[in-house]
């Protein structure tokens, strides 16, 4: 049985970053192993309800803009699982989903995926966020899929740990001190799968509005956590760009 799994994929130009997440990252895939499909929940597909993406074959978007143009080069057109988002759309279906039959791979599946997998030739299966549902709802999410896991699909969260992009210092520097506070309290929830911490996580942990101005990129965290089982093993720990964490988790 694959395990659900959360990464950061930090910035867009993570592949071409000299970090180590990146070398994380580049190791992760062997150590998990091959799975038939990924399920990838992306910070970068917010929707009102949920969607999945049904197409023959995903298509690259590059979803950003102002970076290097070696960046807009890159290509991640996998195999896309229009049958696995039928069955997926079933598991879904009490919490009502549609199909998008267009769109490819946001950044957030992309980035993480060519490093992870870099041959690009497992099918994968976007499911989109909902930003404003808060975190119990994704919890709801990964635990409808979770039985997908039984069929070798890995279910892969792709947000950020801590992300707030008006206090990343691009230019380097040290972590501050509220990014790891954060970092350190949600850690511990998880290892505990303290549920009703995380659940009220807004109002419990020091600094969750500055950790998350916004919430889509902590959203894809509780989709893995929801899908995974009882065990929980951090993979990885780091920050880039002063603040933006790039830890990783395991359940399983």
């Amino acid at each position: 049985m694959m395990p659900a799994v959360f990464v950061s994929h930090g910035s867009p130009t993570l592949p071409f970053d000299a970090v180590p997440a990146r070398e994380f990252l580049r190791g992760l895939g062997a150590k998990l192993g091959r799975p038939k499909v990924i399920i990838v929940a992306s910070a970068h597909w917010d929707t009102p309800a949920p969607a999945l993406n049904a197409v023959e074959r995903n298509a690259t978007i590059h979803d950003f803009y102002g970076f290097p143009k070696p960046l807009y080069e890159l290509r991640y057109d996998t195999p896309g699982a229009p049958t696995l988002a039928e069955r997926a759309a079933s598991l879904l279906a009490d919490v009502g989903v549609s199909i998008d039959t267009e769109r490819g791979l946001d950044h957030g599946a992309w980035v993480p995926l060519m490093l992870m997998y870099p041959r690009a030739d497992i099918p994968v299966l976007q499911v989109s966020v909902q930003s404003r549902a808060g975190v119990a709802h994704h919890i709801a999410l990964g635990r409808a899929l979770a039985p997908l896991r039984e069929e070798g699909v890995l279910i892969l969260g792709s947000g950020g740990f801590v992300h707030n992009l008006r206090a990343i210092d691009w230019n380097g520097g040290l972590e501050p001190e509220w990014s790891r506070v954060f970092a350190q309290w949600t850690h511990e929830k998880l290892l505990a799968r303290d549920e009703t911490a995380l659940v009220d996580y807004r109002r419990r942990a020091p600094h969750a509005a500055e950790a998350h101005p916004t919430e889509e990129h902590f959203m894809p965290l509780f989709v893995a956590y929801g899908a995974g089982g009882a065990a929980v093993e951090r993979l990885h720990t780091s920050a880039t760009f002063g603040s933006l964490r790039m830890d990783a988790y395991a359940f399983a």
